[in-house]
């Protein structure tokens, strides 16, 4: 199979949005674009500097004030418009999210249209927003509080997935009545820059939303910039920890959105083929294992064990892996050449330090794909909780299956992660899923299932998996803050 090259033409001229203007001359220098699949360059990338942050910090702080006095049927409807201009040019912003990171064509156009749906969901929002009255006393008084927005929000996106991110995260901060400064990966700016112009022609006024792809130097400038309100940040714990530390000179307000490490329990009682559906589904469905909420350790009961990882086995070794623009692939590459050499450090690391037992792949992909990053899917069986293997997030194809005994053996195997994110049931037994469930320490459950998240539920982790929530009407209360109103009587 000879794979396509990138998917360039009628890729916009790249650069900066600030102001509702593409600037192209810019003071970050640019970043050498290469393609996933092929592991040749694409384009150029002009990045964002210290300067052009601080200018389009000041575009949004302008254009606050007129879009927070924005009536609440005006500000709803520009978002539903966006939702529908991302439904009309699904198909455009799909091959540049394969553009930007190697994922498979079919995946990344399911992941765009639940895009669709959150920009129509917040949307309904956006004339909701108000406040509350409160009882008084000892004095007569009549008391309120008003839910406001923060102002300016600058907002991180990852690379894996950078259409939902940003509608997960810039439309319920722009339904609150926000400004937004994003700034993508330079590694993945393509389908973010084309999401910046649909914002221009979906109504929003210049500077609400500004889309400045960069890297570190960007990302600091953002975090430090006393004109930024608050940071909402999706990407690793680590780049988490300096947004942080850079965060407190202004005491400014985080919200983060971090990786995972999450627990698929297989009880004796499961349907061993849903739930190979769902360890499976970690390598498939979200961009060759690299999403955060994949379930990338499957505990197993022990006297369904042989049979789950012989299921799981012949169900991996059947993923249709290759060029990504073809339809029929189900995984395609990993993200770049730095992150497809860690992933196979890691896998190397476990067969030589006996983490545990390699079932299948463990091995970059040769013959038509050999130049692009594409790392066969993996299973490692019989692995050590407390290994590297079943602690530390790969964020690729690989997947880890253990064995447990007794409901609360399997419980402490779960929870004894720093992460707690997501975390996956299987089990016919209607009361041990509840009980399960709630013993879990993570932010979200699925029971019998997996990777549902309307736009409705809210979304995010606990512990290294970080704080606040995403989705849902906590999504929205996420960017505004409270003020409350005496007035004595």
């Amino acid at each position: 199979m000879t794979v396509q090259a990138a998917p360039t033409d009628g890729v916009e001229p790249a650069g900066l949005l600030i102001g509702g203007e593409l600037v192209t001359e810019t003071t970050g220098g640019t970043f050498q674009h290469v393609y996933a699949a092929t592991g040749a360059p694409s384009l150029d990338v002009p990045l964002a500097g210290a300067a052009d942050i601080d200018r389009a910090v000041s575009a949004a702080r302008a254009a606050f004030p007129a879009w927070r006095a924005t009536s609440a049927d005006q500000r709803r409807n520009a978002l539903a418009a966006m939702g529908r201009l991302i439904g009309e040019n699904v198909d455009k912003l799909s091959k540049l999210n394969t553009l930007d990171n190697g994922t498979a064509l079919n995946i990344a156009t399911a992941q765009n249209f639940m895009a669709v749906d959150l920009f129509a969901y917040n949307a309904g929002w956006a004339d909701k927003g108000g406040g509350e009255v409160h009882d008084t006393w000892p004095i007569p008084a009549f008391d309120y509080s008003l839910d406001e927005p923060y102002g300016v929000i600058g907002i991180i996106i990852p690379w894996n997935g950078p259409v939902t991110a940003i509608g997960q995260t810039v439309g319920p901060a722009l339904a609150a009545g926000n400004c937004v400064v994003l700034k993508p990966p330079e590694v993945a700016p393509f389908s973010a820059l084309e999401m910046g112009r649909l914002f221009t022609e979906a109504g929003f006024p210049p500077g609400v939303v500004n889309v400045l792809p960069g890297g570190a130097e960007a990302g600091e400038a953002l975090v430090r910039h006393p004109g930024v309100d608050k940071i909402h940040f999706t990407g690793s714990g680590a780049t988490a920890k300096k947004i942080g530390h850079a965060a407190t000179d202004t005491l400014k307000p985080l919200g983060l959105e971090l990786g995972g490490k999450s627990a698929i329990l297989v009880f004796d009682d499961a349907d061993i083929a849903s739930a190979v559906q769902t360890a499976s589904g970690a390598i498939t469905l979200n961009l060759a294992g690299q999403g955060c909420i994949c379930g990338t350790r499957a505990i197993v009961h022990r006297s369904v064990y042989s049979d789950f990882v012989a299921a799981l086995t012949t169900a991996v070794e059947a993923i249709p892996v290759g060029d990504p623009l073809d339809q029929g692939t189900l995984m395609g590459p990993v993200a770049n050449q730095g992150h497809c050499e860690r992933i196979m450090s890691t896998i190397h690391a476990a067969i030589d330090d006996n983490h545990g037992r390699l079932v299948t792949g463990g091995e970059r992909i040769d013959g038509d794909l050999a130049n692009g990053f594409f790392i066969r899917p993996t299973v490692f069986a019989d692995v050590d909780n407390s290994s590297p293997l079943a602690r530390e997030e790969i964020f690729g194809p690989v997947q880890t299956v253990m064995p447990f005994d007794t409901d609360e053996e399997a419980v402490g195997l779960a929870n004894d992660s720093t992460y707690g994110l997501a975390g996956y049931i299987h089990t016919e037994n209607l009361r041990r899923a509840h009980r399960t469930a709630a013993a879990l320490e993570t932010g979200m459950v699925w029971v019998n299932g997996g990777f549902g998240i309307p736009s409705s539920v809210p979304f995010g982790g606990v512990k290294q998996s970080g704080y606040g929530r995403i989705g849902g009407r906590k999504g929205v209360e996420e960017f505004t803050r409270s003020k409350n109103i005496w007035i004595a009587l």
